[in-house]
């Protein structure tokens, strides 16, 4: 009996050893679904030390399975060994893409020097930060297998998928290989974008058995930048001494709407991989991805200059303001220079997230990850901008899609703020209702108006970061003005500014700000000519209102000359209302008073302060009938 036991536990043990090689294999050959098998049996058969584990959550991992592969790490952390820096770093990943996010920093912190790229996150703020201004949905074009790195040129959209269901089956996923595909892309009646006509990309020369993805394609549209498998001559997979098969960069050019001509570009290299390419603006510079020996991590992004001749420079690492011991990949140059990026060596919600970076147009530039909806907690790369820089597309395998990565849709909604506040009477301080509110733009045009009701309130939804200028204007009072407002660029933000009008009417008086004249003169200065122009608009206001305008002068000076001078500026006030097409019916007098009329003490040879005086020298116009 004793025997028989030993031979069972010793053929268990051996069984179990013989999963395990399977399994490696398998692993070896980036067949992850097959390894997590055979990992998965082993470890079920009594072979689950750490490494086996480890293993079996790392083949969750690569294929994006989250829940699994933190419940795996998650196993092998509870093992004697624990885990190594490299798998607490992919269980973290793992845990902050399930949502565990609390763990997920713990975890972090048994990380020696971690470092500020990927601690320190604010997952509330990635999460909510364009709730309100991205719109983001599922292409039509998605089936149940992968679709990514859509690129738009015109009325053409180019994508790689797995949909060939005829196609070879490629081990890592259980996928068939990727090919590239194009289709068009039209308006339906309520203006919304259609894509139609979906089929193999037009060329005999590009889709092979293997792998295509990745375009970027020339303004023109007679150049294509894609990526492939290293192929030999007879389109079979090329390997290097350790028997993987790396990714090439390709360029093909259109010949009478055929791809064709097909290039390896000089800076590929069996030994290494090189992809995902992305054009400059000016299409001077080509950007991708590569494991080249230089690599600060797993994957960096490169860029290499196009020759006028035709021909490249040397690939060039952007260096560690973009690239950390992670993957950086899928770069992606806007039209004003911003590069975006997929990575997961970043403060992210999981695997994968995208970023964007002004390190093209300024080397100081620090990395910033765009947030939800445009990051999920999954894999989110490929991002595109269209040339209205307000929509585009990037590729996710977040949860609710069709496959296991789909191409989605984004429409960035404009940034809006408010500007707002009450009408006020700026000498009693009491609200001002029925006040007409203008909102002016940068270049000085009225864009919107408002009336303000019994509240006094107005508001006006703005665009971010622009600047614009108030007016409030009431019959009667003097306009209010708020100028040089600019608003930012945080959504719904609200901006107050009160508007306090100044009454032109008080009792039976204009009153205005004082008329002033150069010395022993009585000709209409411009300053004056502005304060007057208020006379003149309560006069056009009330057709038979008439007025009698009185000047009077300080005690400075002999009585007979202040007299006579302000006579003089009373007339020529008069004269100035009449010039602006006042008749003349409308002013009973203009009389100068002198000194005759003095408000205060300031009286010949009584000391007085300028200010005081100040109080004598006015010009009154004084309403002599019922006019309403």
């Amino acid at each position: 009996m004793k025997t028989k036991i030993t031979l069972i536990l010793l053929f268990i043990s051996c069984f179990a050893f013989s999963q395990r090689k399977v399994a490696d294999k398998f692993y070896k050959e980036y067949s992850y679904i097959k390894a997590a098998e055979f990992y998965k049996k082993a470890i079920d058969n009594g072979d689950d030390g750490v490494d086996m584990v480890t293993r079996l959550a790392d083949c969750y991992y690569n294929n994006s399975n989250s829940e699994q592969a933190a419940y795996w790490y998650g196993v092998a952390s509870n093992r004697d060994e624990g885990l190594d820096d490299e798998a607490i770093y992919k269980y973290v990943q793992s845990l902050r893409s399930i949502g565990e996010y609390n763990k997920a920093d713990e975890w972090l912190k048994k990380i020696p020097d971690a470092g500020s790229k990927i601690g320190n996150v604010d997952y509330d703020k990635l999460k909510t930060l364009n709730k309100d201004s991205v719109v983001v949905a599922n292409l039509d074009i998605n089936t149940k297998n992968s679709e990514f790195g859509l690129y738009a040129r015109g009325q053409k959209l180019y994508f790689a998928s797995s949909r060939d269901e005829k196609g070879e089956i490629y081990e890592w996923n259980n996928q068939p290989y990727l090919d590239l595909y194009q289709a068009k892309i039209t308006k339906n009646k309520e203006g919304e974008d259609v894509i139609e006509s979906i089929m193999p990309i037009v060329s005999s020369k590009i889709n092979t058995g293997f792998h295509e993805s990745s375009v970027a394609l020339t303004k023109d549209g007679q150049t294509l930048y894609f990526t492939r498998n290293n192929l030999n001559d007879e389109d079979k997979l090329e390997y290097d001494k350790k028997g993987t098969s790396h990714l090439k960069i390709f360029k093909a050019t259109l010949v009478n709407g055929q791809w064709d001509n097909i290039e390896d570009l000089p800076f590929n290299d069996k030994i290494y991989s090189s992809g995902h390419p992305a054009l400059s603006p000016d299409e001077k510079t080509l950007y991708f991805t590569s494991d080249r020996p230089d690599s600060y991590g797993l994957t960096d992004i490169y860029k290499v200059a196009i020759l006028p001749n035709g021909e490249y420079g040397k690939p060039v690492n952007l260096g560690d303001k973009v690239n950390t011991s992670g993957r950086e990949m899928f770069p992606f140059v806007a039209k004003d220079y911003t590069l975006y990026f997929s990575s997961d060596g970043y403060a992210n919600l999981g695997l994968l997230d995208i970023y964007k970076t002004d390190l093209l147009k300024n080397n100081s530039s620090e990395v910033i990850n765009i947030g939800a909806p445009f990051n999920s907690g999954y894999d989110d790369f490929a991002f595109f901008y269209n040339e209205d820089g307000k929509s585009g597309y990037l590729s996710s395998n977040r949860p609710g899609g069709k496959g296991q990565d789909d191409i989605y849709k984004f429409k960035t909604l404009k940034c809006k703020q408010f500007i707002k506040g009450r009408t006020f009477d700026k000498r009693t301080k009491e609200i001002l209702p029925n006040t007409l509110v203008e909102l002016i733009d940068s270049e000085g045009k009225v864009i919107k108006r408002f009336v303000t009701q019994e509240d006094a309130t107005y508001v006006f939804e703005v665009e971010c970061e622009k600047k614009f200028s108030l007016r409030g204007t009431k019959l009667d009072h003097k306009d209010d003005f708020v100028n040089n407002i600019e608003t930012t660029d945080v959504r719904g933000k609200e901006i107050e500014h009160d508007l306090y009008l100044t009454p032109l009417i008080i009792g039976n008086e204009i009153v205005i700000d004082p008329i002033f004249f150069d010395f022993d003169k009585w000709n209409i200065r411009p300053d004056a000519a502005y304060e007057l122009e208020h006379i003149v608009r309560v006069l056009k206001n009330h057709p038979k209102m008439i007025i009698k305008i009185e000047a009077h002068t300080d005690s400075r000076g002999s009585d007979r000359y202040n007299e006579i001078l302000s006579d003089k500026r009373a007339k020529s006030t008069r004269d100035y209302i009449f010039s602006r097409d006042i008749g003349t019916n409308r002013i009973e007098s203009a009389i100068g008073y002198g000194e005759k009329q003095l408000v205060n003490k300031c009286s010949n040879g009584v000391p007085c302060t300028e200010e005081e005086h100040q109080e004598n020298r006015r010009s009154k116009f004084i309403i002599t009938n019922d006019y309403k």
